[in-house]
């Protein structure tokens, strides 16, 4: 998974310096993996006993899907071995049929040398491949199963046809619970001599949304624009602060949303509109994020149930107008409209 530690390189070599901490904290060992122990245990054992089977791992991104199937290849074969016996396939990689029938085909049809090892093939992205080349891999899975494993990675499971399914183990790797994300959080923190107090560390977690890719992103995208003039963009002795988070990432600072959320629910449908408008432009805000937030705060508020559910009905409506390329402007009048209709039911609510 993204954000742990790798023991394997070293930190001396001035390649080291260059790379992204996603893949300068990427795991090389099994041990190394923070999360999902139910599904690493089961993993171990698997290759323990030599009896591997063909692997479908799903979840939403940066929850450790390729870092834990790399980490497994480097567990099976020798460094020597490794180009030889792994062959991985990215959504960046034309994957079709021909590549099924050609490259992926002529891979798990050769043997080596090693005879007691399988050899391994990756399809990371593999949502993205087409029907036809889905259909083709069955009966490679099948006729060289003697041969190698596969192990299919995939976002959306419900993109992988049923006849692939049923041929893999299925392991579903969830979003990171903040207390698995904080220890190794700490740990890059501190290894790139950061300062990041309690409220940026909660920040980071809830920008990044389980997601240790977008997390470790995030905190070096940060840590970069706000070092020291003339410094080397780490090592600085500025404190990173939930401001600088969002900040970086263009977010919506919480505070402005509460502020928005209380002028559409206090003041009258003109003021509202024309506060919100004026500091959506002021600070660059999107209508989309707004709505995500007002979508998040609106468990703070006390709705009838009735009240709600229009208002969440009506929110999801504004947000497809948005994403089929509507006015914002426009957009931005109906909402402020829609808690002003809101605030009515409440009202009428009340009396009956």
């Amino acid at each position: 998974m993204p954000g742990e530690t790798s023991t394997a390189m070293d930190k001396d070599k001035p390649y080291h310096l260059n790379l992204p901490w996603v893949e300068k904290y990427r795991p090389q060992h099994l041990d190394e993996l923070i999360s999902h122990d139910e599904i690493i245990s089961t993993i171990k054992k698997f290759i323990s006993v030599d009896k591997l089977p063909h692997l479908l791992f799903y979840g939403p991104p940066g929850t450790g899907k390729t870092s834990t199937i790399l980490a497994c290849a480097k567990q099976l074969y020798a460094p020597n071995e490794f180009s030889s016996m792994v062959l991985e396939l990215n959504a960046s990689d034309d994957r079709g049929i021909g590549i099924v029938r050609g490259q992926v085909l002529n891979f798990a049809s050769t043997r080596t040398i090693f005879k007691s090892k399988y050899k391994l093939v990756i399809l990371d992205e593999a949502d993205a491949m087409t029907n036809d080349a889905q259909n083709a891999l069955r009966r490679v899975i099948e006729k060289y199963t003697e041969n190698v494993r596969f192990c299919i990675i995939c976002n959306y499971l419900s993109k992988i046809i049923p006849a692939l399914q049923s041929r893999c183990t299925r392991f579903r790797f969830g979003p990171l619970k903040p207390k698995q994300i904080r220890p190794r959080l700490a740990e890059v923190v501190k290894k790139e001599n950061l300062a990041v107090n309690e409220e940026g560390t909660k920040a980071l977690l809830k920008l990044g949304e389980g997601d240790m890719r977008k997390i470790l992103n995030i905190l070096q995208s940060t840590a970069l624009a706000f070092s020291d003039p003339g410094g080397s963009g780490v090592g600085n002795t500025v404190t990173l602060t939930a401001n600088h988070f969002y900040l970086c990432t263009g977010a919506p600072l919480p505070a402005d949303i509460d502020t928005m959320v209380t002028w559409m629910l206090t003041l009258d449908l003109t003021s509202a509109f024309t506060k919100i408008h004026d500091m959506k432009t002021r600070k660059g805000i999107a209508l989309a994020d707004i709505l995500t937030e007002v979508h998040k705060s609106m468990e703070k508020i006390d709705f009838p149930p009735t009240v709600r559910i229009f208002l969440l009905k009506e929110m999801a409506e504004i947000e497809y107008r948005l994403s089929i390329g509507t006015s914002e402007k426009l957009q931005l009048g109906a909402l402020v409209g829609l808690f002003y209709e809101a605030r009515n039911k409440v009202e009428a609510h009340a009396t009956e």
